[in-house]
């Protein structure tokens, strides 16, 4: 049976692989979802001796089947070089008792580069496999690290502009430095004034607007997204969980066939979303571990079945979690009401126009192998010192997040199942709230600064992407209000 894709919202139209990737976001608004998950085909014993590129090639071969396998090892191999500090390109830490898998190690520090390194080549790929003469548009929104890494990834490009929106409070300085001193003539860079959603709303609808597409069209633009929104964004997430547990299985952790738990601190769901996908390929998974901040929209809807972003929205420490609509979760959604379109449908609309959705008991039943949780500020906070000092080990806030929700859930349960944690981000991105968790004489120091205090508090080097960063010429300085995004747009486009 070939796999095709098709639109959580009913578009009754199944498309290639090359064709949902280019596309983004089908043209009902939904998201493409697989019309079957594949599965892992081989013993794990055959598997555990590849190395990182050699399984992303297996697994992603499986997902796009329309693609040459020599073009996708092509785009594989250029992803996955040099560009990343580890040769195991996921490292796999042991440390308090969890495996903390390390996603930071590429030109961004954070865990979007595991799929914004592949996705522009992928891209380029499909654009060529469907005979697309248009220049493609990146219009993405981001909560701190999506845009650096798409930024980066589509850098000079050929054929490829990128246009990224964030939330100007909403980010942590390391972010927005490494956001607005972005070179390359095809990267465009805007604040605009409300956060994250309002960011990811914009962006939604400047996609649904089937006019304003149309114009673009004529004017040789065609529309595409970097968020995990994207199906080409959301599978090369797959593969780094499939990695961490082969890692396990060669260094005699774990027996091929064990179950682990997989920890995910998350935000718009996409991470986690790829976790349980892994699963429905056939990693053995006992539960899916979904560690929320204050902003816990997504610890309530897994605990009560009821959807509500009617709350006041929290900036934190951990702000590539400041979420309170979860985009990815529609995927989720789909599976748990048998791809239903209709029932996406009516929950969307709900979403949309009372601000809150509740999914039906059969649906709650498909929720049992999550497990939500969340972590104050303060609990953030103290996750991080309280590792530092036992074992010298520094996370960031968001991994704090999913390691303080792991502490908590061994101890309701009383689960000793192997875990790993998805470790999303460098200490080093987040410097000022890293070092005040550790001491807070560090407080009133700006965060370049603290860079050279992080480093001398693990041990290691300031990463190569953050050196200097703080004398780096900032080249994009624009910013607008939310109902000026698509003028915003237009203007970057000449149209």
């Amino acid at each position: 049976m070939d796999l095709l894709y098709k639109s959580t919202r009913g578009d009754k139209r199944s498309v290639s692989s090359a064709e949902a990737v280019v596309r983004g976001i089908a043209p009902d608004g939904g998201l493409y979802v697989p019309s079957v998950v594949p599965l892992l085909d081989k013993p794990f014993d055959k598997l555990v001796d590849m190395d990182y590129r050699e399984l992303a090639a297996y697994i992603m071969a499986k997902f796009f089947i329309d693609f040459p396998r020599d073009i996708l090892t092509e785009c594989i191999n250029n992803a996955y070089d040099s560009k990343y500090d580890d040769s195991r390109i996921v490292p796999v830490i042991e440390k308090a008792e969890a495996y903390f898998i390390e996603l930071f190690h590429g030109p961004t520090l954070a865990f979007k580069d595991m799929a914004l390194t592949f996705l522009p080549h992928l891209l380029k790929a499909a654009s060529r496999i469907m005979d697309i003469d248009k220049e493609i548009v990146i219009l993405t929104a981001t909560s701190g690290d999506t845009g650096k890494a798409a930024l980066e990834g589509f850098s000079g490009i050929e054929g490829t502009r990128i246009i990224v929106f964030y939330p100007k409070n909403g980010v942590s300085m390391v972010q927005e430095r490494q956001m607005t001193t972005q070179e390359g003539n095809n990267t465009h860079v805007i604040a605009i004034e409300g956060n994250f959603d309002d960011a990811q709303k914009g962006v939604k609808a400047i996609f649904g607007d089937k006019e304003y597409g149309d114009k673009l069209a004529g004017k040789g633009y065609i529309f595409s997204s970097a968020n995990s929104i994207n199906i080409g964004r959301l599978v090369p997430q797959i593969v780094y969980y499939v990695f961490s547990y082969l890692d396990l299985i060669k260094r005699s952790k774990i027996t091929a066939g064990e179950n682990i738990n997989i920890v995910v601190p998350t935000g718009n769901f996409g991470n986690i979303l790829a976790a349980y996908y892994s699963k429905k390929m056939g990693l053995p998974v006992n539960k899916l571990i979904c560690a929320s901040n204050i902003n816990n929209v997504l610890y309530d809807f897994i605990n009560t079945g009821i959807y509500d972003r009617k709350r006041k929205f929290i900036v934190t420490s951990s702000p590539a979690m400041d979420i309170l609509v979860s985009s990815n979760l529609e995927r989720l959604l789909y599976d748990l009401a048998g791809e239903d379109a209709k029932v996406i449908d009516r929950l969307t609309g709900e979403l949309a126009d009372k601000g809150e959705f509740e999914i039906t008991d059969e649906m709650k039943q498909g929720l049992s192998g999550f497990y939500g949780g969340f972590a104050t500020e303060e609990e953030t906070f103290s996750t991080i010192k309280d590792l530092y000092m036992k074992s010298g080990y520094l996370i960031d806030t968001h991994t704090s997040v999913g390691y303080t929700v792991y502490k908590k859930y061994v101890k309701d349960t009383a689960d000793n199942t192997p875990a790993v944690i998805a470790s999303t981000a460098s200490p080093f991105k987040f410097p000022g709230s890293v070092a005040e968790a550790i001491d807070e004489k560090y407080m009133d120091m700006d965060e370049f600064s603290l860079l050279e205090v992080l480093s001398g508090m693990s041990g290691i080097k300031i990463p190569g992407p953050l050196l200097g960063i703080e004398d780096k010429k900032v080249i994009h300085n624009k910013s607008c209000a939310i109902e000026e995004m698509k003028d915003v747009v237009s203007t970057i486009l000449g149209i």
